[in-house]
This record gives C-alpha cells, sequence and structure tokens, in this order.
C-alpha cells in the first residue's frame, strides 16, 4: 500500500485559466458538475461530460496522472459498484446465467455508466482542490454561505473547519506513511494475507496516527490563539474575493452547457 498515491486535498499552484477562476465559481460549477452527472441518461451526455472534463483538467495544466491517482485509492468502491449493477440490475437481455446470478446487457450498461459516473465525479472534486488554494477555498465558502449569517450559522467557523480538514489530508496521509515505513522496518507485514489479515494488521498504524493528529490539532489551537484569533467576528482580509467579467461569462456559459446536457440526458441521450 503506497499511501503517496493519494492526492485528496492537495493544492498545485499554477496561472492557468481555471487556477484564476474565481473561487466561488468553481465551487458552484463542480456542484452543476456533479449534479449534471447524475442526471446524464445516454452515451451522448457522458460524452459530453467526459470530453468537458478532460478540456478542463487540459487547460489546468495539471497532469492526468495526478487525475488519475485521486480515483485510485476508491479503486475498490468502484469494482464493488459496478459489480452490484452487473449481477443486480433487470434486463430483457441475457448475457450469462449461473447458478442465483443473471447478466444481462442492462447491467453491463448501467454498470460502465457507474464506473464513469463516479470516475469523473472524483476526478472533477479534484480538480477543484488541485487549482484552489486553501485560503482562497475557506474564503469563497464563507462568501457562499454568507446568507446563513441572518439565521445565526456559524458561517465562518464551519469554512474554516472544513478548510483546516482539507489543508491537513495531505499531512496525515504523510505522517500515515512515515508510521507505517517505521512498523514496516521492526518487521511489520500490512501486504500479505487476506483482506481481513491485512484490516487488522493496520490497527497498531491508528493508535500512533490518532496521537499524531490530537497534537497537531493541539499546536495550531495554541497557534491560533497566540494569534488572537477569535472567529469571523470584526475579522477583515487583504485580498476580497471580486469576480471579473470574464469570471462571469465562464460561468454562464458552462452553466447553459450543464443545463443543455441536463435536458438531454431526461431524454435518454
Amino acid at each position: 500500500m503506497n499511501l503517496s498515491n493519494i492526492t485528496l486535498g492537495q493544492y498545485f499552484p499554477g496561472n492557468s485559466p481555471v487556477h484564476k477562476l474565481d473561487p466561488r465559481y468553481k465551487i458552484l460549477l463542480t456542484l452543476l458538475f456533479i449534479v449534471t452527472l447524475f442526471l446524464a441518461g445516454g452515451l451522448i451526455t457522458y460524452l459530453v461530460c467526459a470530453a468537458f472534463l478532460i478540456g478542463v483538467i487540459l487547460i489546468s495544466r495539471i497532469s492526468l496522472r495526478m487525475v488519475l491517482k485521486s480515483i485510485a485509492p476508491i479503486g475498490i468502491l468502484i469494482l464493488i459498484t459496478a459489480v452490484l449493477n452487473i449481477f443486480y440490475t433487470p434486463g430483457e437481455t441475457e448475457l450469462l446465467s449461473f447458478w442465483v446470478f443473471r447478466i444481462t446487457l442492462e447491467g453491463v450498461y448501467s454498470a460502465l455508466r457507474m464506473i464513469a459516473r463516479i470516475a469523473m465525479l472524483v476526478a472533477g472534486s479534484s480538480i477543484l482542490t488541485y487549482t484552489t488554494s486553501p485560503i482562497l477555498l475557506t474564503d469563497a465558502i464563507e462568501s457562499l454561505l454568507s446568507p446563513l449569517r441572518v439565521l445565526h450559522v456559524p458561517v465562518h467557523e464551519i469554512s474554516m473547519m472544513m478548510s483546516i480538514a482539507l489543508r491537513f489530508i495531505p499531512t496525515l496521509i504523510e505522517e500515515a506513511d512515515k508510521i507505517m515505513s517505521a512498523q514496516k522496518a521492526r518487521g511489520a507485514d500490512f501486504e500479505s494475507g487476506n483482506l481481513l489479515r491485512r484490516v487488522k494488521a493496520m490497527i497498531p498504524l491508528l493508535i500512533p496516527l490518532f496521537v499524531s493528529a490530537f497534537r497537531r490539532a493541539d499546536e495550531l489551537a495554541l497557534a491560533m490563539e497566540c494569534r488572537c484569533y477569535n472567529g469571523g467576528e470584526g475579522r477583515t482580509r487583504l485580498h476580497t474575493l471580486k469576480a471579473s467579467p470574464r469570471d462571469h461569462a465562464i460561468f454562464f456559459s458552462v452553466l447553459l452547457l450543464f443545463v443543455a446536457v441536463s435536458v438531454a440526458g431526461r431524454f435518454g441521450y
């Protein structure tokens, strides 16, 4: 198991149009892309979604290898989902039948759609964190949730917690990799045996990882207190978010594309 392959939460600085796009619009477009994936109905709409995602990856200049790395950790989940769709989707065109299982052409199509949907969902979400710094992500989430302040929702604190969680995912992964390497040097075996044995072998990894996580959380809380951080009340920013006309044009153009794909998907295209 190579934990270094997990790229969730990482940010890759760049100067591409995707990096420069207003982070609020990037969050909204990511959510709309996910909704569009679930509304896509046929091959044409899935191909349009895939072409859009590939175009964004190329424009952002993010390595395709890094995007594939973001999908790799959920490979088992994708496989299980595909198998369940193949065996339990009813259909008329039977391809294979054995024991209590029956594989149909409709089940295979359903499995392929689900694989594509999950893979594009994860890849699209990863592009958001790859091209948006944690600070901008925090400011964008707080700005989008700001109307909830009327209901006395602690918007700043919620966005700060989400940003800190994303920021420390790579740090904790790196810490887990170090602990695993240290235990391997002492004779621990994480690779051999069946799935149950591998899960049991991971248990000694959890205790030092939790200790490290709590220690880092305590250090972060102390650092924030030393800098007189007391939440969002009266807090100002060095750079305020301001969308440019180009950001508006990109957002509404992509929004129209997503609406067209969603409508086409409802008609089975």
